[in-house]
This record gives structure tokens, sequence and C-alpha cells, in this order.
């Protein structure tokens, strides 16, 4: 008979744990939408602002990239599987996919959505982490609202 996985004590109920774990996939599914967005605008920007955008969408793909990694092993350190496939992420995001190839203009823009909607996001995941007193889950969260409504402020000046 296989053994029964340890017992989490780490002062957060299993129910606020699942919960919270569930708003995190959320976080999870936009970050890794974004992520794999912002890399194909990397791949296929053109224009008078090509090097320029190309730079900014690797610096940005690269920093959600890491977040990805972040945000899973929290869902982890929380006693539940992190959310890991395409099926899954097109099922928990916000974020829908660009058709065809848009201008670089369009790129920004729909970047700057896409920061937006994990920040909102995000704070639905905060709000569960803040009632259940997930220090560690809140402190991830500001972080990334912070690079997120950054980002998305530093986009839409250049649509400006």
């Amino acid at each position: 008979m296989p053994a029964s996985p340890p017992t989490i004590d780490i002062g957060i109920p299993e129910s606020d744990r699942l919960t919270i774990a569930t708003e995190l996939g959320r976080v999870l599914a936009d970050t890794y939408t974004l992520y794999l967005k912002t890399h194909n605008y990397h791949w296929n920007v053109t224009g008078p602002m090509f090097n320029t955008l190309h730079l900014m969408f690797e610096e940005q793909y690269n920093e959600l990239w890491v977040a990805v990694d972040l945000i899973a092993e929290r869902i982890r350190s929380l006693g539940e599987f992190a959310p890991g496939s395409y099926a899954q992420f097109a099922d928990l995001t916000s974020i829908a996919e660009a058709d065809g190839v848009p201008t670089a203009e369009q790129m920004l823009a729909d970047l700057v959505a896409g920061h937006e909607a994990v920040a909102r996001t995000a704070r639905t995941a905060f709000a569960a982490a803040e009632g259940a007193g997930d220090q560690s889950t809140a402190d991830l969260l500001t972080q990334r609202l912070q690079i997120h409504e950054k980002t998305a402020w530093m986009l839409r000046s250049m649509l400006a």
C-alpha cells in the first residue's frame, strides 16, 4: 500500500491553501500566456522600432519565464500540483491569443492589455492570500503586481 503524503502544517488551513493555489494557477496561466505572446512578438516584430522592441520584448519574456517558475513553485509549496499544459493554461487564462502577426503598435497595445490582465488576476489571488494570512504568496503577488503595472506603463508610454 502506498504511503500517504505527509501532512502540510504551515499555518494555513487546507481549504485556504487549495483556494490560493487555484487562484495562483490562474496567475500562472496568464503569466505563461503573456510570456508566449511576448516571445512571439520578439520574433515577429517589424518596422522602424524593430531593434528597440526586439530587445525590450526579449527582456520582458525572460522576466516572465523566471516568474512562471516562481509561481508554479509557490503552488507546489501549498501542496497542490501546478497546471502545466497548454490545454490547462488555455482553460485558465484571461488573455486571448493574437490573430496573425499584428503591427508593432498593435503588439504594444496587446502587451499593455496582457500586463493589465495579469495584474487584475494577481489582485484576485492576493485577496485570497491576504484573507488566509499567507504572507509568502502575498509577497510574491505584490512583486508581480509591481512588475506588471510598471511594464504596462512603459509599454503604454510608447503608444503616446
